[in-house]
This record gives C-alpha cells, sequence and structure tokens, in this order.
C-alpha cells in the first residue's frame, strides 16, 4: 500500500532502500523537499528517474526536510496525475504523501479518475476538516480520521508553527542510525515468498512482521498478500488463509 519515506534536515536518503520501496510499489514516484524558500516536487511513472532526480536534489539541498513516494494504486489510475505528493487545496507552499487506504469520504465516485488520496488534498483537506493541525485536537481528529494510515506533510505557509508533519508517526518506524523514517517495511530486501508463503516478510497492509500462519494473509491485519486486498475485502478463489485469520479474530475476541 505504497512506501513512504521522510528525510530529516541534513541526513542522507537511502537510495538503495528508496530503490526496494519503489520496485515493491510500482504505479509511480513523487519527492518533495523543502529548498531555500520554496518546496521542490518532483513525480515520475520511472523510477530510476524520480531516484535520480531526487538524489541530486538532495546533494545540493541537504539541509530541509524532504519526502519521497512510491505508489501502489488502489484508487485511481497509475497515472502521472495520481503521483505523490500533491499540492493541499492548490497551494504549492504544502504538499502531502500517504500510505495507506483512505476512509470512503475521499473515495473516487463514478468517472473521477483520482486518487484517495489526491481528492483528500484537492477537496476535503482543505476543508479544515479536524482545525489547526498544530492543535492537540486536530492532530488527534485527523489521525483517527486516518486510522493504520500515514501522512507526511511538509509546508512553508507561515500559518502552520512547523516545516514537516509526521501523522500516525508511530504507526512507522525510524532508523535512526539515518535520520529516516519508512511508513513500513518496502525498504528492506524482499523476503517474502509469494509462490508457498514459506518464509517470513512485512506486510504491505499494516507493516508488521508476519509469518505463514495465515497463508497470504497477515496475522496482524487480514491483508492479502495475493490480491492486496484489505480485510475482509480478499478476492482470491482460495480463501482458506483468509479464513483462519477470520477465526484467529474470533479466538482474540472470545
Amino acid at each position: 500500500m505504497c512506501m513512504l519515506t521522510f528525510v530529516k534536515p541534513g541526513a542522507t536518503p537511502d537510495i538503495a532502500a528508496l530503490r526496494n520501496g519503489a520496485w515493491s510499489n510500482p504505479h509511480g514516484h513523487g519527492y518533495a523537499l523543502i529548498t531555500a524558500d520554496t518546496i521542490t516536487t518532483g513525480h515520475s511513472l520511472d523510477p530510476e528517474t524520480a531516484l535520480a532526480e531526487f538524489a541530486a536534489l538532495r546533494f545540493e539541498y541537504p539541509h530541509g526536510p524532504a519526502l519521497f513516494h512510491s505508489r501502489f494504486a488502489t484508487h485511481g489510475k497509475p497515472t502521472l496525475d495520481n503521483c505523490h505528493p500533491f499540492p493541499v487545496g492548490g497551494d504549492e507552499r504544502t504538499v502531502l504523501a500517504h500510505n495507506g487506504i483512505l476512509p470512503p469520504n475521499v473515495h473516487p465516485g463514478p468517472g473521477d479518475e483520482r486518487s484517495d488520496t489526491r481528492i483528500a488534498a484537492e477537496d476535503f483537506l482543505p476543508t479544515a476538516p479536524f482545525g489547526s493541525l498544530d492543535s492537540w485536537r486536530g492532530r488527534e481528529g485527523l489521525e483517527r480520521w486516518l486510522g493504520s494510515d500515514k501522512f507526511v506533510l511538509l509546508t512553508l505557509d507561515p500559518a502552520y508553527a512547523q516545516r514537516a508533519y509526521i501523522f500516525n508517526e508511530a504507526r512507522g518506524h525510524w532508523d535512526n542510525d539515518t535520520g529516516i523514517w519508512y511508513s513500513n517495511h518496502d525498504h528492506l530486501p524482499s523476503r517474502w515468498h509469494y509462490e508457498d508463503y514459506s518464509d517470513y516478510g512485512y506486510c504491505h497492509g499494516c507493516g508488521e512482521e508476519d509469518s505463514t500462519l495465515a497463508g497470504p494473509h497477515c496475522c496482524h491485519c487480514g491483508f492479502c498478500a495475493a490480491c492486496y486486498a484489505p480485510f475482509p475485502h480478499c478476492e482470491c478463489p482460495d480463501l482458506a488463509g483468509h479464513q483462519r485469520y477470520a477465526a484467529l479474530l474470533d479466538m482474540e475476541n472470545a
């Protein structure tokens, strides 16, 4: 469900790790960096193009916060226009990128080819539905709405108290040696064998380390590694693993 990376001011991005994330999430790539008094963004359907541009810009502008995103399309076509990050309300001073599947109120309707994140950036968040994101109430409201999803927002708008925000930060993880935050484990070399599920790996849905107990279905959230559908919307003809996960839920709730 995408790979979202935040790079602290002064930190050097791990291009190999970003490439791993791009291979797992191949439907478009984008980046944003605060460069002096502007936010520089770029998008490409080719991962190597996006990575090369990002690395060159980061070398030139190492002192501001930055983000990189690789997309696994769920809502909206895999087009350049749906590559993250997106300006919020059309204001180029504030951009956001997202990992996950947003709530139904921002899913595209019939004939709308935008992604859920793009709709949120263009139509929903500009209405300030949660109030100021610098307030405890605003941050909590946004994170509650996100559920297990994650947002990174970069801004030069003086209406914001900070230049960079990670929402649901605790649902991702920091590499403390590099000063880089990852939304899940797609940046690591793949250890998951989709053919027979005979090894351990990391769930593309929630990012938790997963085992073989529920087959292709994550033991933590039920996400299906075979069809990339969240629980309970598995589209695979063989639902045995999905049913095992449902049984686990029943046992936990008993």
